[in-house]
């Protein structure tokens, strides 16, 4: 090779890499503009649906901003952004099905989840109750102590010891309804749900009076 050339090859390769740096940055800026939530949109969606793509106001099962007074339908109002985001998506998979659920995550975008997502983490959530005074204080040992017996360890682990979660890990499950708490504890044993290796495994060692027990203190925890 020429070495007159060198010098114009050096300079050349120097101006693409400059060129590919810039718009990398500027494919990335681009991105996060893109993956930024807007919760505005979610407020929308969740209150009045999209007709026009068969997804149905989430309010009409979820409560109003969030608060369900349907006991098999969970209380959605101040949980994580990236674990409500992260349920709507497995929804469309095999790793959560649920008739219901599943045909409205399927019609959502992307971009709807990360907007109901931001939508519902801003939204207060009003606290629930303990029913069962005669299982409560078993519940609460299971919570914090877990079962030693069965390898089952304390939900407050995970869970945090008020059941505010530990966000973008774990779900905030304070105040959520008994019904819906047994319901994904017994998915979990039968495998009906599967997005979560740990919990699988924790709902097989548990019995269903230790269910009921746990799901009625966490109902009453804020």
């Amino acid at each position: 090779m020429n070495r007159a050339f060198l010098p114009f090859l050096k300079s050349l390769s120097i101006a693409l890499l400059a060129v590919s740096s810039v718009a990398s940055v500027a494919y990335a800026s681009e991105e996060a503009k893109a993956a930024k939530a807007d919760p505005a949109k979610g407020a929308t969606l969740f209150s009045n649906g999209d007709a026009a793509r068969g997804i149905v106001a989430c309010a009409s099962c979820h409560g109003e901003a969030g608060n369900s007074t349907i006991t098999v339908n969970p209380k959605l109002a101040g949980q994580h952004e990236a674990y409500i985001a992260k349920q709507l998506h497995d929804f469309t998979g095999a790793d959560r099905n649920n008739a219901v659920m599943t045909t409205f995550a399927k019609a959502m975008t992307p971009e709807d989840m990360k907007n109901l997502a931001a939508y519902l983490s801003t939204q207060k959530p009003k606290p629930g109750a303990a029913k069962n005074k005669d299982i409560v204080e078993i519940g609460k040992q299971i919570y914090r102590g877990g079962i030693a017996e069965k390898n089952v360890p304390a939900c407050a682990g995970c869970h945090s010891p008020n059941g505010a979660g530990i966000p973008a890990q774990f779900p905030r499950i304070a105040g959520q309804h008994q019904d819906y708490t047994i319901a994904q504890l017994t998915n979990f044993r039968t495998g009906a749900r599967k997005n979560s290796a740990q919990m699988s495994v924790i709902g097989k060692k548990m019995s269903d009076d230790e269910m009921k027990a746990v799901a009625d203190y966490i109902a009453g925890l804020k």
